[in-house]
């Protein structure tokens, strides 16, 4: 009967509550019987016996005793799929809705993208006067929904998740995957919503971090970030600060910019003549292959078992390396912030790796 219903390929679910068995409910979905945990209701619902109930199909269980069928009510997935059911011009490929994010029963946002000019994506999913918003809302039990227009630049998509706060500039860092968002003090707490929910959401819903701050938190992170290349390049290309600035002011941030990019853009800088080029070019290749000679040299120090943790790299290892450690238990006794202040990796890398570099002290206890 199981496989019978999984061939249907029906991940939206509805059935009867056939009774409750510590908190999570059985519910009967035809000839086969589903569980809905307590957890993957939506707080502060109270299903009974009877009751007609719809719910996501998060996984299948093959091992266990009882219904092997999964369901969720909270899941994403499952605000995705009762907006199919309520907009038919999704099932006609018209619109798509790209993802979705939601703290369960009071609020969610979700993303959708127009395949045809002629269809407004958002009007579309709201309906004649709200009613395809309110039939969901409606069954997920008074959540207020936020329908939002999908871009394909990161920066656009996420000033509309963050609404109705105004966005006054954003600035992308690639690498790392998050966004600096400046608002203003009247935005600030728009954006941020109650207890964090706004930004939460809107993050969840992009897939970036997002780190909102006021326009005087960003100019001095911008001051800090900036003082902190230019001393970079004064010390190792061993310029004056005039020729340092010039070339923060020209977007090089990494001696490896100044080394490899392409000549031609380098001497598009009209402070520069082709001499000046040559010489900077030289003195930061220079460097760096000072700086891997070196590292190779302390990576023979690093034993086997620290350079295997998730997380560690040889130029982060060689960067421990030169202020002696060397093992994993050595970083293991490490603090955060010695870490932090040994390397320059973030704050949350920092203590995953210390965590992970301690996992066996606690292994070994147990």
């Amino acid at each position: 009967m199981l496989n019978d219903f999984l061939e249907r390929k029906e991940h939206l679910v509805t059935g009867t509550v056939k009774r409750l068995e510590k908190g999570n409910a059985i519910i009967e979905a035809g000839r086969v019987e589903a569980v809905l945990p307590r957890d993957q209701m939506i707080p502060k619902e109270n299903l009974r016996p009877g009751d007609r109930v719809r719910a996501w199909l998060r996984k299948i269980d093959r091992a266990a005793r009882g219904p092997q069928l999964i369901l969720s009510r909270t899941a994403p997935e499952f605000i995705m799929k009762l907006f199919e059911l309520e907009v038919p011009e999704i099932e006609d490929g018209l619109l798509e809705i790209r993802s979705a994010a939601r703290d369960p029963g009071v609020r969610a946002k979700i993303a959708v993208k127009s395949n045809d000019q002629r269809v407004d994506p958002i009007g579309t999913c709201v309906g004649m006067r709200g009613s395809r918003v309110t039939a969901v809302t409606n069954e997920l039990a008074g959540e207020r929904v936020d329908i939002v227009l999908w871009s394909a630049d990161p920066a656009q998509f996420v000033i509309g998740a963050l609404a109705p706060a105004e966005v006054s500039s954003i600035v992308v860092d690639e690498e790392k995957h998050a966004m600096d968002v400046v608002v203003d003090e009247n935005n600030l707490a728009i954006a941020i919503g109650r207890s964090g929910q706004n930004v939460r959401l809107a993050s969840e819903l992009t897939g970036w971090t997002i780190n909102l701050m006021t326009v005087e938190e960003s100019q001095k992170k911008q001051q800090a970030e900036t003082s902190t290349i230019r001393q970079l390049f004064i010390a190792r290309l061993d310029v004056d600060e005039e020729v340092a600035d010039i070339l923060i002011q020209e977007g090089f941030s990494t001696l490896e910019e100044v080394a490899y990019v392409p000549l031609a853009e380098m001497l598009e800088i009209d402070a520069f003549d082709e001499a000046t080029v040559n010489e900077l070019r030289e003195r930061s290749r220079n460097v760096l292959l000072t700086e891997a000679i070196v590292d190779e040299e302390q990576l023979e120090k690093v034993q086997d078992d620290l350079l295997a943790l998730d997380g560690m790299s040889k130029s982060l290892a060689a960067k421990l390396a030169r202020h002696g450690v060397c093992t994993r238990d050595d970083l293991a006794d490490l603090a955060v912030d010695e870490l932090i202040e040994m390397t320059g990796i973030e704050d949350d890398a920092a203590k995953a790796l210390i965590t992970t570099a301690r996992a066996h002290w606690f292994a070994a206890e147990q």
